[in-house]
């Protein structure tokens, strides 16, 4: 079993906190809208939860657990721009990124790894991210999202201990979770120490979807896992070392720093951008449902302001769908689907926060498609992780039908997942 703490060995003057805040969609602007798409989708909506407990302290914060872990070891870390230590209690605004608050620490932070979209965060959905140099700190970065998504042997030279600290969204298909078992699995076989500091799953309060088929297996999808999985990093990663899904059922020596008040289902609102099209709580909240439009002629948002929020297509009856726009390019879509052409769909911005996986918005524009033959494309299959569903929305299956299909795979993962459960 990993080592969940440690003791408290090194004072050091640094206040650290962190601020939950309740999740907001600002779902009150628009009823009449909202009515026109529940009777479209004979939508069944669910409020989101209030967190009314204490605020949450996310892994990185406490660092008075992993300080001394680290100190007089060559660290890797692997991260991006939400990898960051909140320094005003009474604001989440207020944070310093970890790999400046180690090295200001005397930490000899070695060694950047950078997941899809980069250090920083900036790069396209499935764009290409090459290796460089940190113009900040002047370390070398080394890409996880380009010519290699592990880690090799020579890159992890003179390199001691691992820390991963990166904010996922509890979706299957967000590689954030593939960069890990990559990691883990390159650790394990080179017997280093992989540290993870975790964070809360934004969409840990449910468990929905198909589960993957491993005939389907991909970079976005690589174990028989639910669309929406419901556990933060740190589980994860247990779940991956104890069902031996690395690579010659290798076991990394894992070290998971867990966050402090935390419960699954309370509300959580990510301070900084997971990735550039996932820009607030709505965003993050549909994704999970809203990413299926990614294999088909549909674009969901990219290139407007309201990135899986919103969907629409050209394709689709503007007789049955009022709301239109014009995607364009813009941060995290330099060429999104639909680029400059009008497209015809729904807003869902201000729609009540899901608590379960909704394919009525995917079903409803398949039906009222004036080109079925076109509107799923190959990368369908990869989000689906099988094959099934493409053709039971053809088939004319309605969604609860569809979605009784999945109960019985659900339960077993249920049941799989649950010693690996850190919080309640």
């Amino acid at each position: 079993m990993p080592i969940l703490s440690v003791k408290n060995k090194i004072l050091f003057p640094i206040i650290l906190g962190f601020v939950l805040l309740g999740f907001s969609c600002n779902q009150s602007k628009s009823e009449t809208n909202n009515e026109k798409n529940a009777a479209l989708l004979n939508y069944d909506s669910q409020n989101s939860v209030t967190n009314e407990n204490k605020p949450i302290v996310v892994g990185a914060n406490q660092i008075e657990l992993y300080l001394s872990l680290i100190s007089g070891k060559k660290v890797g870390i692997v991260a991006n721009q939400t990898s960051v230590i909140f320094t005003n209690t009474e604001s989440q605004n207020t944070y310093t990124h970890l790999v400046d608050s180690l090295l200001s620490l005397n930490v000899n932070v070695t060694k950047v790894f950078a997941p899809e979209h980069g250090f920083r965060g900036t790069a396209d959905a499935g764009e290409l991210i090459k290796d460089g140099i940190d113009t900040k700190t002047s370390l070398p970065i080394i890409s996880l999202y380009g010519n290699n998504k592990k880690p090799s042997i020579d890159q992890l030279k003179n390199i001691d201990i691992v820390i991963f600290d990166i904010q996922d969204v509890g979706a299957r298909f967000y590689t954030y979770i593939s960069t890990l078992h990559y990691v883990m699995e390159a650790c394990a076989e080179v017997n280093i120490e992989l540290i993870i500091l975790d964070r809360p799953n934004p969409n840990g309060h449910y468990v929905d979807g198909p589960v993957l088929e491993m005939a389907h297996k991909s970079f976005v999808g690589m174990h028989p896992i639910p669309v929406v999985h419901g556990m933060s990093i740190g589980e994860y990663a247990q779940m991956i070392n104890g069902e031996g899904w690395l690579e010659n059922s290798v076991r990394c020596k894992l070290n998971i720093i867990p966050v402090k008040y935390y419960k699954r289902n309370l509300a959580y609102s990510l301070p900084i951008k997971p990735s550039p099209n996932l820009p607030n709580n709505a965003a993050i909240n549909l994704y999970p449902s809203l990413c299926f439009f990614e294999g088909t002629n549909v674009n969901a948002g990219r290139g407007t302001s309201k990135q899986f929020q919103i969907f629409g297509s050209p394709y689709l009856d503007k007789t049955v769908f009022e709301f239109k726009y014009i995607p364009h390019p813009n941060e995290g879509a330099k060429n999104p689907k639909h680029n400059g052409v009008l497209c015809y769909g729904m807003d869902l911005s201000e729609q009540a926060s899901l608590s379960h996986l909704d394919l009525n918005f995917l079903i409803v524009a398949y039906q009222n498609t004036i080109d079925k033959p076109k509107f799923f494309n190959d990368f369908f299959t990869k989000l689906a992780g099988n094959t099934t569903l493409q053709k039971q929305i053809e088939n004319g299956m309605r969604f609860n039908e569809i979605k009784a299909g999945w109960q019985k795979d659900l339960e077993q993962f249920k049941k799989m997942r649950q010693p690996y459960l850190l919080y309640d």
